[in-house]
């Protein structure tokens, strides 16, 4: 979200510098269940890979049995799950955990919770750990098969990189003759 705000910002100046609504100014779309997944130790705090400890987060390199201990090892409270989204109101631990699944289960917290409600977490964490390597998992491994493969991360960033400049060329173009550079 940071970077949309620094190119809105960036947008706005310059297009009320030169008179022009050249830059479209962004907005961001962060939406869904887990659109701010947060700590697996402490389900108040956003999840971070510069928090000191790695249970604190699942890693994309993390393979499925890093996962599953982690997952595993989040906190919780002993409380069995809710019913009702409403339930989870205090409890930043289980609202974390349930707004998870849902992400990796393309499902609303609400649906979650109607099939969930009423399971204690010793219950809840294997469908998690389920449902986490089997939308996780594959991730990990082209991650692996790539980093194994310097040749195709070299194909695909100058891939990348040429897409980039044919997008890029008109519009540095017709900044430069906004600016008056040419």
């Amino acid at each position: 979200k940071q970077h949309l705000e620094l190119t809105r910002d960036i947008a706005t100046k310059f297009n009320h510098d030169f008179g022009q609504d050249f830059f479209p100014i962004t907005e961001p779309v962060i939406g869904g269940p887990a659109a701010r997944v947060m700590s697996l130790r402490d389900g108040s705090k956003k999840m971070s890979k510069s928090d000191p400890s790695d249970l604190s987060r699942i890693n994309m390199a993390d393979d499925a049995d890093t996962i599953a201990q982690k997952i595993r090892k989040a906190k919780t409270d002993p409380e069995a799950l809710p019913s009702e989204e409403a339930g989870l109101e205090g409890r930043a631990e289980a609202r974390n955990l349930v707004a998870i699944y849902a992400a990796l289960a393309d499902e609303s917290v609400e649906k979650v919770l109607t099939e969930v409600g009423g399971k204690q977490f010793s219950e809840f964490k294997p469908m998690l750990v389920e449902r986490a390597v089997e939308k996780l998992s594959p991730i990990s491994a082209e991650m692996r098969r790539l980093l194994d493969d310097k040749s195709e991360i070299d194909r695909v960033l100058e891939g990348g990189a040429d897409r980039a400049r044919a997008i890029a060329a008109p519009i540095l173009k017709r900044t430069y003759e906004i600016v008056g550079l040419k």
